[in-house]
């Protein structure tokens, strides 16, 4: 599913984030950039030990900002780590770090004056954000982005599974 957005691309499919053609592919890191299990992990074991020796450099990401490294063996050029906030009930500011944690990663792409860029679902796997609250703030924040001035070009979220992908299509033909 692709739409418009004042001349830029806003797309979603189903699939594996680190086989990704684009100037960058989003992690879902850990504040402590010290890998983990589900995207990051894979990120990490396809990219190869270069991405966690500069992540290592970098020694660590606030959660709602994002930090970038090279992508090591991935097709993408730059692997930018965003920290999403855990789950804790939605009353401790959990929003408004996710939604830093997506536009931190856009303007990160930007400022390296990136065409194109792909992200996970952020903080919906083991950091237990629910999936509908989460995928709308992410539609929202990068619908918001590619209206203003940028590089950026095409922004594709790259969703795992049937269910997620779904909830990612409904808020999209809801937004559009």
């Amino acid at each position: 599913m692709k739409v418009d957005i004042k001349g830029r691309t806003l797309a979603l499919v189903r699939g594996d984030i680190t086989l990704q053609a684009v100037d960058a592919i989003v992690n879902a890191a850990n504040a402590g950039l010290r890998g983990g299990g589900g995207v990051d992990g894979a990120i990490h074991r396809a990219g190869g030990p270069e991405i966690m020796e500069e992540c290592r450099r970098i020694g660590g990401c606030p959660t709602g900002t994002a930090c970038v490294t090279g992508a090591g063996k991935l097709r993408a050029r730059h692997v930018i780590h965003a920290v999403g906030p855990r789950w804790k009930g939605g009353d401790r500011g959990e929003a408004g770090l996710l939604a830093g944690a997506y536009r931190s990663s856009l303007e990160a792409a930007a400022k390296l004056g990136l065409a194109s860029m792909a992200f996970p679902s952020l903080s919906t796997g083991a950091y237990g954000y629910p999936l509908e609250q989460a995928a709308a703030i992410a539609i929202a924040t990068v619908t918001d982005f590619l209206k203003g001035g940028t590089s950026l070009q095409q922004v594709t979220f790259v969703l795992f599974d049937q269910e997620t992908f779904a909830v990612f299509e409904q808020e999209l033909n809801e937004r559009a």
